[in-house]
Formats: C-alpha cells, structure tokens, sequence
C-alpha cells in the first residue's frame, strides 16, 4: 500500500462512491464500502485514519455505524455526508457517535479534500499525542497492560494466513521460513518476480515482529529519479531545491520504531545506493537541505525482480550495501512454478473482483480452471487477477467459462501436450509432425472460444462439419 493516508468511503450508490474515490484518491489510500457490514468487515484488517459516511443507507444508518466504529476503533476520525433535511437526527447523534464534522450534499471537490486533510492530520496529531502519553506515563499499570494488550492483538493477527496458497504449495516453505525470523530485528531481502506477493510477505512479517503495532510504510524505489527518492525517504528542508515550499518529513522518520518496505530495490542507481548505505551503517538520516543529522530506528525489508548477486559480480549494486541488505534472503517463485496455487488464488481474486464491480456470480466452470492452470503467466498474480475482471466484467450467466478467456490463456490451453508427446514446444522434427501439434493447437482454442459449437468452429476455419469431425476423432479433441 502505498504511504498515504487510509480513508474508508461508506456509500449505497456507486456513482457517488466512486465520485468520492476519484477527488481523494490522489492524497489518499481510499477504500470503498456499500454498507455498514462490509465496511465492519474491512475495519476488521486495515487500518483507517478517517471513514467518509453517507447518512443514508440500507439496514443501518452511518450515525449508528459510526457509533459502532467509535467503540471499537476509537482514533479514526469519523465524518458523515448527508443530502436530506434530517439534520437534527443527525445533530443528536454527532457526539454519541464522535463525529468530526457532518458535509452536506452536494458537496465542492476542494471543500471535501480540505476537510479531509484536516481529519488526515487530526488523526496524526492524535496518534502523536499518545505516544508522547504513553512515553511519560508507561509506569502507570493501567496504560502498560493496554499497551501490552495491543501489541498482543497484533501479534495474534496472522497475515501470513492471507497469502493465498494451496495446501502443497512450495510458498508454504516460504511463509514457513519468513514466520520464524519475524520477531528477530534484521534485515530480509526478498526476490521474485513482479507481481508474486512479495509486498503481502514484507507486510505479513512487519505483523508479525515486536513493530507490529508501529507504523509500516512502502516505496518504490524503481518509480523516482535520485532526488525524488532521497527526497521521499530522507525529507528535504523548505528551499532545499525548487519547488520544496515547505518542510517535508521522509518515509524514514515517519517510520521511526517500525518498518519500512523498499521494493524494487535493484534499479536504485549507484549513487543513490552509496546514501542509503550510510544511513543504514549509521541509523541516521539528514534531510535535504539541512545541516543536522537524525537518528531512526527502522526495520528495512527490500525486494527486487533481480538477480542482486550478478549485478553485485557486474559491478551493477554495491556489494556492501547488499549485504547489509540480506540478513536473510526469501524467494517467492513465479506462479508458473506452483500451479497447484491458480485454482484457489483464482477463487480469492473472483471473490474479491465481484464484491468490486458488485456483480456476483457462482464460479469458474471446470473447462476454465484448466484452461488457467495450462498457461503459464508470465505477470503472475497480477496478471491473473486482471484476467479474472476481464472475464467477471464480460460473463452473462452464473459461471465464467473458458470463452470468455484472452486468445493468449486460450492458445496455452490449446498448446497444452502430453509429456511423451514428440516436438511438443521443441520447434524441431519432421515438418508433417509438427504442422500436426499446431493443427490440433489450433483445433482446440477455436472449439473453446465457440464453447464447442462445431457448426461455428467448422464455419470459422473453412471445413464442413464432417471434415471438423475427421479431425476431432483423429487428434482425440472431443469433448468429455
């Protein structure tokens, strides 16, 4: 999750949910509810800085959903949006419910995103000043065993437990590893490629060390130029540079006592790679433009889709850098290496993609699910998840079948072979050999994409329907 403010937007109505999403999404993490219920639900996993409420909703209104909110998750700011004369409803239940400000609709972009921020910082304030409580105040027993309390609850939440897999699935080893040098405070790198999870494991250890009930905060090392990134993580002094109008606190400090995750850590330049080796040697960062040193105490985890040990042999990264970078190294592999993992990644992402387009349906059909598991993914997760919207967005009946499918996932399916068979993927043989495994290739993803209607499949490649046949019973193509 990128390091920006969480705010939780409760609306029935989709255009007015996603027009909230769109003004805010560009200072803040947003997300979205239709109900009281999933948004208890999504409270229950992710911390929220301000929930955005409309009034008016089915089954429960949002002054008593933020009533419940006030007791169980009592530092979120809470702000209620209504268009209807109800007012003095809402007046009596704005302390009950410790609401921070009640907007009329229509509501202004500008007006809306002001009071945000001010909720934003009224959150950050509050969380500041209960540090500094805590601090002068930790010999009282009361305020230890709350403490003590919440750091237990964190330390109960297993975010490993997150990282859909299956029950043979070699990223069990992975979790199994990370689990065990999660309470110990050094530095993990973790390699694989793109869209594998290697966020959702940094994250999961964060939760599970002594620094789960501190802050956890991301950036992509890949996305910024030198300054931009010294700028991000180390902060920069109003003046520093043009356009620095005001101070600016970096990803470090706000890190302070927790962890920060640097991904794509690979394509940091040499020169970049040299300022964050002294801060790591010294625990130490000096803002841009500024004369004084600070101290922080940060957790550092990395990540990369690159080889670090050839690029440290290329001269590429510095070698004493990644060092202090791999305490311990985990790999996440690619999903074509544990396919036993697609079907029930592919059942969590449906779940997930339905409650997003609010468009439910039953699941994959047994033709689909073999179709993804025969293609080999090369964005992994990601793209996988892209696909499974894709299909979600196009489906008309109660199953997503193997039709709805992008040609690419339908040529793999079609290209998929026996292991005994000859010049299967080898690009080698006798020519009327190999014109034959990309005849039935071809056979296979025209059928699928007809959902097995010979007539159209016949008409789409030239054959009469007894030729089509000829060829079905000649390479075993029918369908079971």
């Amino acid at each position: 999750m990128p390091n920006l403010p969480t705010v939780l937007v409760v609306d029935d109505e989709v255009r007015s949910q996603e027009s909230l999403r769109r003004t805010l999404e560009e200072e803040f993490y947003v997300f979205t509810a239709s109900g009281a219920e999933d948004a208890l639900a999504l409270l229950e996993h992710e911390w929220m800085h301000v929930i955005l409420c409309d009034q008016r909703m089915p089954g429960t209104s949002g002054v008593d959903f933020l009533k419940q909110v006030r007791e169980r998750w009592p530092d979120t700011v809470r702000i209620i949006l209504s268009g209807y004369t109800e007012t003095e409803d809402i007046i009596a239940g704005i302390n009950a419910a410790g609401i921070y400000q009640y907007i009329t609709k229509p509501w202004h972009p500008e007006s809306l995103l002001l009071s945000v921020r001010a909720a934003a910082q009224l959150y950050r304030l509050q969380q500041e000043n209960q540090q500094a409580s805590l601090e002068l105040r930790t010999t009282e027993p009361v305020l230890r065993r709350r403490v003590e309390a919440k750091r237990e609850a964190l330390k109960s939440r297993n975010d490993f437990l997150r990282l859909v897999r299956s029950r043979e699935s070699p990223v069990n080893r992975v979790c199994q590893m990370a689990q065990r040098i999660a309470p110990y405070d050094i530095s993990i790198l973790i390699t694989g490629e793109s869209g594998t999870g290697k966020e959702l494991l940094a994250r999961a250890i964060h939760y599970g060390s002594s620094r789960a009930d501190r802050v956890f905060v991301i950036e992509n090392c890949g996305a910024l130029s030198d300054s931009l990134l010294e700028s991000e993580l180390f902060g920069h002094k109003r003046g520093a540079f043009t356009g620095a109008f005001e101070n600016r606190v970096g990803l470090f400090e706000q890190a302070d006592g927790g962890t920060i995750f640097l991904d794509e850590i690979g394509d940091t330049t040499p020169a970049f790679q040299v300022k964050l080796l002294r801060v790591l040697q010294e625990g130490e960062i000096r803002p841009l433009g500024s004369s004084r040193s600070r101290k922080v105490d940060v957790r550092v985890i990395s990540a990369t889709n690159r080889n670090l040990e050839e690029d440290v042999r290329n001269g590429r990264f510095r070698e004493d850098l990644y060092y202090r970078l791999t305490t311990f190294a985990l790999h996440v592999p690619p999903l074509r290496e544990r396919v036993q993992d697609i079907r029930p990644l592919a059942d969590h992402l449906l779940g997930e993609a339905t409650r997003a387009l609010d468009k439910p349906v039953k699941g994959f059909t047994a033709e689909a699910i073999d179709c993804l598991c025969a293609y080999h993914w090369p964005g992994n997760v990601r793209e996988l998840q892209n696909e499974i919207i894709r299909m979600l967005a196009l489906v008309d009946g109660e199953y997503l079948g193997a039709e709805l499918l992008t040609p690419r996932v339908l040529r793999a399916a079609g290209q998929e072979q026996e292991s005994d068979t000859p010049l299967a993927g080898t690009g080698v043989g006798p020519l009327k050999e190999r014109i034959e495994v990309l005849e039935k290739s071809v056979l296979k993803e025209t059928l699928i994409r007809h959902r097995w209607n010979k007539s159209r499949a016949a008409q789409e490649l030239g054959l009469s329907r007894v030729g089509l046949r000829a060829k079905l019973q000649r390479f075993g193509l029918e369908k079971k």
